[in-house]
């Protein structure tokens, strides 16, 4: 008899997210359909059996989808053929397994997402925009700090 590891899922517009929780997995099989089917199957790390079959909510295409097997679990990045949000992970209306929970440290929210794009700056793009504005030296970020005169400037005066 098999048993169900833990699946921790999310959604982006595009993508639904599924991290399943099996450290030092073995023998990781597993298959997205495009009419929406995932299955699953592998080994723990005592050779017990866990597998899974879900019917997701909407079509996904299989080609773009990305997963990764690590150490502590399996992420699955499944693209979906449209892009929208899904009002549930399965397409049935019944109460989910216990086994599948909401991951709400990668979930976003419908109006989030646009936000979450628009305001996403990496150091890279602070850089850029530093150098590409006038900066006055003589202002300082020290805004509030005990004021030490610039020694340097004083000796070359």
């Amino acid at each position: 008899m098999s048993r169900h590891p833990e699946v921790l899922w999310a959604q982006r517009s595009d993508k639904v997210y599924l991290t399943i929780s099996l450290p030092d997995a073995k023998n990781v099989n597993l298959k997205p359909e495009p009419d929406g089917k995932f299955s699953f199957s592998a080994k723990g790390l005592n050779g017990e059996p866990f597998e899974f079959e879900l019917e997701l909510f909407g079509k996904i295409n299989p080609e773009e989808s990305k997963v990764n097997i690590g150490l502590r679990n399996i992420i699955c990045a499944l693209h979906k053929t449209e892009k929208g949000w899904w009002k549930r992970l399965l397409k049935s209306d019944e109460k989910p397994a216990p086994y599948i929970k909401v991951d709400w440290n990668k979930w976003c929210d419908e109006d989030e997402e646009e936000s979450s794009k628009l305001d996403a700056f990496s150091l890279d793009d602070m850089d850029d925009i530093s150098k590409s504005e006038d900066i006055d030296d003589d202002t300082s970020d020290d805004e509030g700090m005990l004021y030490l005169p610039d020694l340097e400037r004083a000796r070359n005066k």
